[in-house]
């Protein structure tokens, strides 16, 4: 897997990555270290390892994979989670059973991607966790809409839901907010339309912007557009409400 030839951004994001498969581990670093702004700051081969890499290296985003021995990767977002800590957890696993998927976004996982993922979506997903956004594979992202059409998609935590407010207006800092109501999709336009529904597809922000010939940049300013608007604070809900109303 070699890195992508990406210009790196102003600031870099220090990636943990924690899978107990050594050839794996080697791997993702050479695909992601030095890629785009990312720096891998360490490796774990499992769940009490990456826990204490964690608390000495203080990483922004770690690369979890979920069956290992010992504390899998689901067990081992929880801890990371119930102790504070600020770094973003990115799921990267060969399996996608429902069970996985759920029990990886309730433990507080950002994003949920397959190891067959590309390297573009791997990178995206890593940039996108530092700034709170959820990532998920087309398959994985199919599966949570049918999941979540069945539930209410808030149980699902995204990564900016740690910090936004609720639905009573609350943040999750104890300070209040006021309430907003959505804007719905009538107020979006065609452009926001066209990139929603590649968002509902399973594509990652850089697929978007080379299917619809626009800067990676723009992209990501339609999507936080449609984020506000819509009042969703991740992918899947924003899926889940171009969805219902596309038709």
């Amino acid at each position: 897997m070699a890195p992508l030839n990406t210009a790196p951004p102003t600031e870099s994001v220090r990636v943990l990555i924690v899978d107990d498969e050594s050839l794996m581990r080697s791997g993702l670093r050479l695909m992601v270290d030095g890629t785009a702004g990312i720096t891998v700051i360490g490796e774990a081969a499992d769940g009490p390892t990456a826990l204490s890499q964690i608390r000495v290296l203080d990483p922004d985003v770690v690369l979890m994979d979920i069956r290992m021995p010992g504390m899998s990767g689901i067990e081992a977002t929880v801890e990371l989670t119930r102790a504070g800590a600020r770094a973003r957890v990115v799921v990267l696993t060969a399996f996608d059973a429902d069970g996985f998927l759920v029990e990886a976004l309730r433990a507080g996982a950002v994003s949920f991607l397959l190891k067959d993922s590309s390297p573009e979506a791997v990178v995206d997903a890593i940039h996108g966790a530092v700034q709170g956004h959820a990532q998920f594979s087309p398959a994985v992202l199919d599966r949570l809409v049918r999941i979540a059409s069945r539930e209410e998609a808030g149980s699902f935590p995204g990564g900016s839901h740690r910090s936004g407010p609720d639905e009573a207006g609350r943040a999750h800092d104890g300070t209040t907010t006021p309430a907003r109501e959505s804007e719905g999709p009538s107020t979006l336009t065609p452009r926001e339309w066209d990139v929603g529904r590649l968002v509902a597809q399973g594509l990652t922000n850089a697929e978007i912007s080379d299917a619809l010939v626009l800067s990676l940049p723009t992209v990501k300013t339609h999507v936080s557009h449609l984020f506000d608007k819509l009042l969703v604070t991740n992918r899947v809900q924003l899926a889940i409400r171009i969805l219902e109303h596309d038709g």
